[in-house]
């Protein structure tokens, strides 16, 4: 599920990788970088796009066949060690009602080429934590 900045709490503490995404999109177009670089998903990745990544309009720029879709992982306390894929609103509702900061990492994938890249890194924050009190 690709949250939005609003959703999450401002934009305090968001990490957007759109230009490092670009650079190496342009490197690939310009053949300065292989196909197998760029395209090189874990498979877990591609079962959990195909299965539960939110769709979107955007044309994988690789293959320029499929829609990219957007998945989310959330890391931190009382999580497993790999994360928690969040698929739902109401898991990130839950996790701001505790008293603990989160990181969720939006990752973009192409489930026909294997393309993917990280979008960007948002704080969920609790409204017991420290950074909410501020």
């Amino acid at each position: 599920m690709g949250f939005s900045v609003d959703m999450l709490r401002g934009d305090i503490g968001v990490v957007d990788h759109r230009l490092s995404r670009r650079s190496l999109i342009n490197e690939f177009k310009r053949g300065r970088v292989n196909r197998d670089s760029v395209c090189d998903a874990h498979p877990e990745l591609i079962r959990a796009a195909r299965n539960l990544g939110e769709p979107t309009d955007t044309k994988c720029e690789i293959c320029d066949e499929t829609n990219v879709v957007l998945l989310t992982y959330v890391f931190g306390h009382g999580l497993p060690k790999h994360g928690r894929l969040v698929t739902e609103r109401s898991e990130i509702a839950k996790l701001q009602r505790t008293g603990h900061e989160y990181a969720a990492y939006v990752v973009e994938v192409c489930p026909s080429c294997r393309w993917h890249h990280l979008l960007r890194v948002l704080p969920v924050v609790g409204r017991g934590s420290r950074r909410a009190a501020n």
